[in-house]
């Protein structure tokens, strides 16, 4: 590896080579911002005389003794494309100002010196090489294009064309002053000598915005011989890319995918900034022929993915509503379990039928948590593990069972649960997602007249008992009937509904409202023909009672939607598995075994599991303990005698901590450790019968 200081436009100006940028590089993305800011430095040490030069970073490359047929010489730009782009597009544009004012030399000054090899063929002049889908855009802005419109966008399009804004001929000369004043670190690799790879990684640990995609990509493709590096890209990585990626907001979702695609290989959820290097060991370097088989393998679980994430590419009509609603509910965390079920449904294990109803129930599942407030991050563990309790040969009812065998904090809520909730529960101030759902899905409810409310802008919801009730509300119900339901009923299920004319009807009464058609427009519920106000049709009050009732027919309605399987349990259900926080007084009782951090402890005596947890975790992150109370509330010492510890408990060679407790007590402190390691989900238990 050499480097060596080196003014930017020295480096463009290199005879006979093409910059190129390789396939495995993320693509050109500076914004409107970053050129602004580069603009500005070059103008700024332009005027300025006494600066002779402004230090722009490094620019990284390999070149491999790789010629053209017209000995042109390819370096493989490692870091630094976005910086020699974003200064290419100024040369252009300087170079089309250069053509507008008629100044020839100057013309063909940077034309010859900064963009092409002048003495090659066409197909070879162009110095930069970007990626495919930049090089038309590159080639575009060479041509003369006036007359010519280009298809698509590009960033290099929008950033050429903020410098031609911007670079005009009062400040041409000064531009060209800063360009000049431009200094970079030049790094050259030799492949063999040089690992790229590491300097690519120790590059992104130092500042550069990579993704843990962008990582893995460089990974597969940077050591590959560049005829293979183009064929791996096109074939295989760039389709990952096409099936990851999110079509409404154009967001790439390589490295969530990756990231679920590693869980359902290892059985274990990697850390988001952590899915490079789990790639990295779960895939060490291989032949171009073992990574096909790994890449094809990947893919074809990136096409369950795309439907995950873009439920329009669903042919079938009535999968693709339930991958809508699983959308909509942002159910990401069971992307996992779905894409090995949907590869099942692909390849025949199941049929159309059950994967519809799977695909309900964990909606189903995670909607009816959620309205009982269950926390969210148990969710991990479950969905991580669902895969393995699936019974081929009784699919359904294997995920049926599993399910609804959970207790605790990963329990299944039953109906009485539910309805306890959905009484109380504030609906109005949820999350709007969510609040649409509920609400579209309980109107459409065999409904063939299908109601949208996400994105209509003419449906809203609308308290029938206002949030800001006309003074005539309380003089109908008095005042105590009228303050309880304000205090209690105003956000609930039972007193809201959908209206088109939610403006109009505002704060009035509730006849008012029913019977409402100003100008012979039919504002009023009477010419609702939606099914949450069909009731409201008939009534001559809105009270308490009519509340309480109107609540009752819509939960009827949401166990219809949202209905528990009905299936058969044994007495297992309490034998089974249950997390520490959840498994009530050990006294008296004995293990059967325990499962820590996905290593199942065959042990019986519950001091045993007080001492290998606390151990384990000691030996992991022994600062850990004494950064916090957990060595105060333990009495972790290396002198128990001195410490007058009662009965000292040895978790290494060195430590020891108090083991005179009950077990209701030496579960409260494993609890207290794995609270404050962030580890609530990481112990289960089973009791021995």
């Amino acid at each position: 590896m050499t480097a060596n200081e080196t003014k930017i436009e020295e480096f463009l100006s290199s005879n006979k080579t093409h910059f190129v940028i390789p396939v495995y590089q993320r693509n050109y993305d500076w914004t409107t911002a970053q050129c602004k800011q580069l603009l500005e430095d070059i103008l700024e040490v332009g005027n300025n005389e006494k600066k002779t030069s402004h230090f722009i970073g490094s620019i990284v490359y390999i070149h491999d003794g790789i010629y053209t047929s017209a000995r042109i010489k390819e370096l493989t730009i490692i870091d630094g494309q976005q910086r020699i782009t974003t200064i290419t597009l100024i040369y252009l544009a300087l170079y089309q100002l250069a053509k507008k004012l008629e100044d020839a030399s100057l013309e063909n000054e940077i034309y010859e010196t900064y963009l092409i090899n002048k003495f090659v063929s066409d197909s070879e002049k162009i110095k930069l090489r970007p990626t495919s889908n930049n090089e038309e855009a590159l080639k575009y802005l060479l041509r003369n294009h006036q007359d010519e419109e280009f298809n698509g966008f590009a960033r290099f399009i929008d950033n050429y064309n903020y410098f031609k804004k911007k670079i005009i001929e009062e400040n041409f000369e000064v531009v060209q002053k800063g360009l000049s004043k431009l200094m970079f670190v030049e790094v050259s690799l030799e492949r063999g000598n040089d690992d790229p790879q590491r300097i690519f990684e120790s590059l992104n640990s130092t500042g550069l915005e990579l993704t843990q995609a962008d990582l893995i990509r460089n990974y597969i493709l940077m050591d590959l011989e560049p005829k293979y590096q183009n064929m791996i890209y096109e074939d295989y990585w760039k389709v990952i890319e096409q099936y990851a990626n999110d079509d409404a907001s154009n967001k790439s979702l390589v490295s969530d995918f990756i990231r679920d695609y590693l869980t359902v290989e290892n059985n274990k959820i990697p850390n988001k900034s952590n899915v490079y290097n789990e790639f990295k060991e779960k895939y060490p370097k291989s032949e171009v022929d073992e990574l096909k088989i790994v890449l094809n393998k990947i893919i074809s679980l990136a096409r369950h993915y795309k439907k995950l994430i873009n439920p329009k590419n669903e042919s079938d009509s009535e999968i693709r509503k339930q991958l809508e609603y699983i959308n909509r509910l942002e159910i990401n965390v069971a992307y996992p379990f779905l894409i090995r079920v949907y590869e099942d449904y692909i390849n025949q294990v199941i049929d159309k039928q059950v994967f519809v109803k799977i695909l309900e129930l964990i909606q189903t599942y995670t909607w009816r948590r959620f309205i009982v407030g269950l926390p969210t991050n148990s969710l991990n563990k479950i969905f991580i593990n669902l895969y393995s309790k699936v019974d081929k040969d009784n699919y359904l009812f294997s995920i049926q069972k599993s399910l609804l065998q959970r207790i605790g904090v990963q329990r299944f809520p039953r109906n009485e649960e539910l309805i306890s909730s959905l009484e109380s529960r504030d609906i109005y101030n949820i999350n709007p997602k969510n609040k649409h759902y509920l609400l579209e899905r309980l109107e459409n409810y065999q409904n063939n007249e299908v109601v949208k409310i996400e994105g209509n802008p003419t449906i809203t919801i609308e308290h029938i008992f206002p949030q800001n009730p006309d003074p005539n509300w309380e003089l109908e119900l008095g005042t105590d009937e009228f303050n309880f339901i304000k205090s209690n009923y105003l956000n609930t299920i039972g007193n809201l509904t959908l209206s088109g004319n939610n403006g109009a009807l505002g704060n009035k009464t509730f006849l008012e409202k029913q019977k409402m058609n100003i100008d012979g427009k039919e504002q009023g519920y009477f010419y609702s023909r939606l099914w949450l106000n069909r009731d409201l049709k008939t009534l001559q009050l809105w009270n308490k009672t009519t509340i309480e009732e109107r609540t009752k027919k819509i939960i009827e309605r949401f166990l219809k939607i949202w209905e528990i399987p009905n299936i058969k349990l044994d007495d297992v259900v309490l034998k089974e598995e249950v997390n520490i926080f959840d498994a009530g007084d050990p006294k008296g009782k004995k293990l059967d075994y325990a499962l820590f951090l996905d290593q199942k402890l065959e042990i019986r005596q519950i001091s045993k599991l007080y001492q290998i947890v606390i151990s384990q975790l000691f030996d992991s992150e022994p600062q850990r303990f004494f950064t916090s109370d957990l060595a105060e509330k333990l009495s972790l010492t290396k002198f128990p005698n001195e410490a007058n510890l009662l009965s000292p408990m040895a978790i290494n060679d060195t430590y020891y901590i108090e083991s005179n407790l009950d077990s209701k007590g030496k579960f409260e402190r494993i609890k207290q450790v794995l609270t404050t390691f962030g580890l609530e989900d990481d112990l289960l238990i089973k009791y021995a019968d």
